[in-house]
């Protein structure tokens, strides 16, 4: 893979009451709190239905909190242009799963792959991850580009009750493609 040009980022975890004001769609709240400056896209409907489950699985195991999905912002502009993260803490077998959406008025910039990349970077590190995970929709030409340019390769299809059909791609951790 060639290296491309594009923006730096870096993902920011979220305190729980940042996660819990973001689920009910209160910006301003959730800006009292937080680390960095969020944007509505933060709480357009998709959006708080991923805090909502985050505010649930953080509740329900604090230790997820450095896992799950945080804001992407630029490291140059300090803007946040996203969200992304891994849907949890490794499991049994290693396996992280990542998850990433740019705010629409970012997109086509680079920043999604920026984040994939942080998010594998970050992958890589950890001794406990020895497999990384994405699961797109086919209609998706986009996303499954960008992780079969990071040397991802399909592995199965599963049925996810709200995104319906997706393919489930996967990378070693420690993968030298990326």
């Amino acid at each position: 893979m060639v290296d491309s040009p594009g923006p730096a980022v870096r993902i920011v975890q979220l305190e729980l009451e940042v996660l819990r004001a973001l689920a009910a769609g209160d910006l301003a709240e959730a800006q009292r709190h937080a680390p960095v400056q969020l944007t509505s896209y933060l709480v357009e409907p998709d959006s708080q239905r991923l805090w909502q489950m985050r505010v649930e699985q953080v509740a329900d195991d604090p230790e997820s909190a450095a896992w799950v999905t945080g804001v992407v912002v630029d490291a140059r502009t300090g803007s946040t242009v996203g969200r992304a993260g891994f849907h949890g803490p490794p499991d049994g077998d290693g396996m992280v799963e990542v998850g990433y959406s740019i705010d629409t008025a970012e997109r086509r910039r680079g920043y999604a792959r920026a984040a994939l990349r942080w998010l594998l970077a970050r992958a890589a590190t950890e001794p406990d991850v020895r497999v990384v995970r994405a699961s797109v929709s086919p209609d998706n030409a986009v996303s499954r580009g960008l992780v079969l340019a990071h040397g991802f390769v399909e592995v199965g299809d599963q049925w996810d009750d709200e995104d319906g059909l997706e393919i489930v791609y996967e990378v070693p951790a420690d993968s030298p493609t990326r």
